[in-house]
């Protein structure tokens, strides 16, 4: 018998919403009554089973589950996608990543050669034209401010925020790291010291802003960088769980298992023990496999989420102490699943150094962090709005990131702007505990490759309790019941084909509607088209390991590949970005042998007419020492090609060199030949010339 989509959606309705035309309101008229205000407190990489109201027994959240306790938890609650900034942007913006093309985190993951696509265009910051659900509430004389993790590629004053303390760190302890440290953006606006923990100074923003906000409604937007790697708690917290992790008898079962891309034929046992026995990356990249941790004893993580937990206890209290509890919602949410898969490879470290790359367990869901199962995107979400949420309401009405836009303008009573915030639907009624059938489907898209959990390509959609998986790269379709497979370990799609047929178009028909971008085949022209250095370098030197990158190079002139100029046969052009100065290379040779001796060669051409200077830098452990100054022009090198021999320090593993070029014109740079060799010991001991021997690439 047939299974329509149609009895699965039976009685589901959209509600309708009266809207009104938007104006802007930036004063309060005398005798009205005060809007609430909104503290939105966004968690990074929090799972859903890393709160204790959400199942977690060894990580302790009093302040958050005590939210729980006054508010509405959410048990199905989803990220629009399974990594950051697009999930972010959503919030923001009321749209799934498909439609504003944000679909991937801002930076991205680099293309590997084992893919068997290219990753789909997409944009790189979240478009100017869109109306934030800050610039809404801006407009209707909100108070606005952004606390850290922006993630979303332009200053969050370009998205309707009066003030901001946004940026990356490399270390939550002082001072920071990245845009931190003396001089830096956070030694400058968070007034750190020594001693100071970076999840405690954004709080200390926070409160004050409220301090100083207190008088008119305010919209606080605090995404805090807490849960994010690297995991490190505050060394107090630490302290109290490793007296715990002690106490405690040890959980049966493995620590980390090895999972590979659910695109793919399931690694074999053989395999999987080879690969645990042996350790060698090459296998883990080629088979696309990955550790996925399996117990919740971090106490790394566990101090970091203390400290976060810590930091929703002190808003509250500060909102106490002004008199304004009673009319503030707060809503407490995360972007993504938690990190249970990190980048490919665990390698035998020591128990610290598995600590600061893998946070938590996302048991009993499966995947992680750059998973489309449940553990990537399922998240935990608890709203309280004094007066109208009833204490301890639980609800298993599916919502996602999206719904939070027009949810916020119809609890401050705002008019909705469905042109905005078109996938989002307001639930309001659940948090008045009133009947809500929520959305007809929830989809997600996600077409790159994911730096967690080797994952392909692909998309998924939720309909009633089925949620169908469709990846890229093989066309590979797999659908779980929800209700009955929570761990997604399932896949029915073979028992159901009714349905699986049914959902896939529903989820192939949404990409079409919402304009959303594909991955490219490659091919062998489109590998040179897009990435002609890589191509380039695999064609003149089969086998080359070189890990080389690229720098201050523009749109209208990213580095290409020449089949040949000026005599020369393989060229590569390296072409500097408009204003810029100085572009080149970043090479590293790894396993050298220390006790050998090495040179760099080079051959590097020009233009007529033009001259440009050869920078070589050493680069070892992040100390830069020139090591050649070389002017490359009409004088140096009359027949347009020079060739350059530069001696590389002794006694390393690896040779990590920068090659920049700086140019007095906007002409591109040539490079035919770049190589390390070793050098022969002198042949006799009168001091023969030293001759050298083959290419070590």
């Amino acid at each position: 018998m047939r299974i329509s989509i149609k009895r699965i959606l039976a009685g589901a309705a959209i509600a309708l919403f009266v809207t009104q035309i938007f104006c802007p309101q930036t004063a309060m008229a005398e005798g009205e009554t005060r809007k609430p205000n909104v503290i939105f407190f966004l968690a990074d990489d929090l799972g859903w089973p890393d709160v204790g109201c959400y199942g977690s027994s060894f990580y302790e959240t009093p302040a958050i589950d005590q939210l729980a306790k006054e508010g509405v938890k959410f048990d199905n609650a989803y990220a629009t996608c399974q990594v950051c900034s697009p999930s972010r942007a959503s919030i923001l913006t009321g749209k799934y990543p498909a439609r504003t093309n944000l679909t991937e985190w801002l930076g991205g993951k680099k293309e590997q050669d084992h893919e068997k696509l290219h990753s789909a265009k997409k944009a790189e910051a979240l478009p100017e034209g869109e109306i934030t659900i800050a610039e809404a509430l801006r407009r209707h004389g909100y108070a606005t401010a952004n606390y850290g993790k922006a993630h979303v590629n332009r200053d969050p004053k370009t998205y309707g925020f009066d003030e901001e303390i946004t940026g990356w760190v490399r270390s939550y302890h002082y001072p920071f790291g990245g845009h931190a440290g003396p001089g830096g953006k956070y030694d400058k606006t968070l007034q750190s010291k020594e001693g100071d923990y970076f999840t405690d100074k954004l709080t200390d923003a926070v409160l004050d802003f409220i301090e100083r906000k207190k008088d008119q409604p305010f919209f606080v937007h605090l995404e805090h960088f807490a849960t994010h790697d690297p995991i490190q708690g505050r060394k107090d917290l630490v302290e109290k769980y490793k007296k715990k992790l002690a106490k405690m008898p040890r959980e049966e079962g493995p620590d980390y298992i090895l999972e590979g891309n659910p695109d793919e034929p399931a690694p074999s046992e053989a395999s999987i023990a080879e690969m645990r026995k042996n350790q060698r990356p090459d296998d883990f990249i080629n088979t696309r496999t990955g550790w996925v941790k399996q117990k919740q004893d971090n106490v790394e993580f566990a101090g970091m989420l203390g400290a976060m937990d810590e930091s929703l206890a002190r808003i509250r209290a500060k909102l106490e102490e002004l008199n304004i509890a009673d009319n503030t919602i707060i809503i407490f949410t995360s972007d993504n699943g938690g990190m249970s898969a990190t980048n490919r490879f665990r390698n035998d470290q020591e128990r610290a150094q598995l600590d600061q790359r893998f946070s938590s367990s996302m048991l009993p869901l499966r995947g992680g962090k750059g998973w489309l199962y449940e553990g990537g995107i399922r998240v935990p979400l608890i709203v309280y709005w004094p007066g109208h949420t009833e204490p301890g309401m639980v609800t298993d009405v599916p919502v996602t990131g999206t719904d939070f836009y027009p949810t916020l303008l119809e609890m401050l009573d705002l008019p909705l702007m469905p042109q905005q915030h078109k996938d989002g639907i307001s639930f309001v009624p659940l948090l008045e505990g009133k009947p809500f059938n929520g959305h007809d489907a929830i989809y997600w898209h996600f077409p790159h490759y994911s730096n967690h959990g080797n994952q392909s390509p692909g998309g998924a959609v939720r309909v009633g309790n089925y949620k169908l998986l469709e990846y890229f790269e093989n066309g590979t379709v797999q659908l779980y019941d929800l209700e009955n497979d929570l761990g997604e370990q399932n896949d029915i799609s073979k028992e159901r084909p009714e349905i699986t047929q049914e959902l896939l178009k529903m989820l192939q028909d949404w990409r079409q509607q919402t304009d959303a971008k594909m991955p490219e085949i490659k091919t062998a022209e489109s590998v040179r088209r897009k990435f002609p250095v890589t191509a380039a370098f695999k064609k003149k030197f089969p086998g080359n390991p070189l890990q080389m990158s690229t720098s201050s190079c523009g749109k209208k002139g990213n580095p290409g590949f020449r089949e040949a100029y000026n005599g020369r046969e393989n060229v590569i052009a390296s072409i500097p970005k408009e204003g810029s100065r100085n572009f080149g290379f970043n090479m590293t040779k790894r396993g050298v042998d220390p006790k050998k001796k090495y040179k760099l060669l080079l051959e590097v051409g020009h233009e007529q007419g033009h001259s440009w200077t050869l920078i070589v830098s050493d680069v070892y452990k992040g100390v830069h020492k020139r090591l050649l100054t070389e002017e490359i022009s009409d004088k140096t090198a009359p027949d347009g090609w020079k060739t350059v021999e530069v001696d590389l320090p002794d006694g390393r593993s690896s040779i990590p060199l920068q090659l920049t070029s700086w140019y007095d014109g906007k002409v591109p740079v040539y490079w035919s030949h770049i190589d390390i060799v070793e050098v022969e010991p002198p042949a006799a001991a009168d001091g023969a010339s030293i001759k050298t021997s083959k290419s070590i690439f």
